[in-house]
């Protein structure tokens, strides 16, 4: 049994396959009225497979990612616990990078139109500073969602069309305060927003930052 990893709550004062079948693909099943705090680890749970995993505040993992390509693969699959796909995610060629997700199994339909679509932005060529503009699918009446990094470092800021911030990574602390490696992430989502579609656009900032 893995360990349990206990996600820190220092940051809630701020505002295994392709084959794996889906199970639930609606995103009210992963929306609550209250912060929630994830941890997010830059590691496979997998040996020699790259990837990450993500615990709840009861360090229970709730989401994985297994690749078992090369970093920066152009197709890669954020699960559950169990394996169950929730979002296929391919990259596609673009100036700076671009990514569509699908919801579940992208592959199982060709007409199926994608859930959101990233793409990513070079906010500042001297600081080296970066953004993703992330376009809802078409069925969505919500505006647009940005998600911005700074160059060389690891956290990073989810904010949608108005200006509020909708989650935020930042490196995680232990209980006494030791700050823990870059690739170990707090991650505090707002209420009343999908966290599997934070987590696909995690995915996609670790695609681009080559972690996964």
């Amino acid at each position: 049994m893995a360990p349990k990893i206990h996600p820190s709550t220092s940051l809630q004062s701020s505002s295994a396959s392709s084959s794996s079948s889906c199970h639930c693909c609606s995103s009210s099943a992963y929306i609550t009225s209250k912060i929630e705090t994830f941890t997010v680890w830059m590691k496979s749970l997998v040996m020699q497979a790259n990837g990450c995993t993500v615990y709840n505040s009861d360090g229970e993992i709730v989401y994985r990612v297994d690749n078992y390509e090369k970093k920066g693969s152009n197709d890669v699959y954020l699960m559950d616990l169990k394996g169950n796909v929730i979002f296929t995610i391919l990259k596609e060629q673009w100036p700076f990078g671009q990514w569509k997700g699908y919801r579940c199994d992208g592959f199982e339909s060709k007409n199926q139109k994608p859930f959101f679509q990233a793409t990513k932005r070079r906010v500042d060529f001297l600081s080296g500073d970066s953004c993703c503009r992330v376009m809802p699918g078409s069925k969505s009446k919500t505006g647009y969602y940005k998600f911005e990094a700074s160059a060389g470092k690891i956290p990073f800021k989810i904010t949608n069309s108005n200006g509020s911030l909708v989650a935020k990574a930042e490196r995680k602390q232990s209980s006494s305060g030791v700050v823990l490696g870059e690739d170990v992430l707090t991650l505090v989502v707002q209420p009343d927003v999908d966290h599997s579609f934070i987590m696909a656009l995690v995915t996609v900032y670790g695609l681009m930052r080559q972690k996964l």
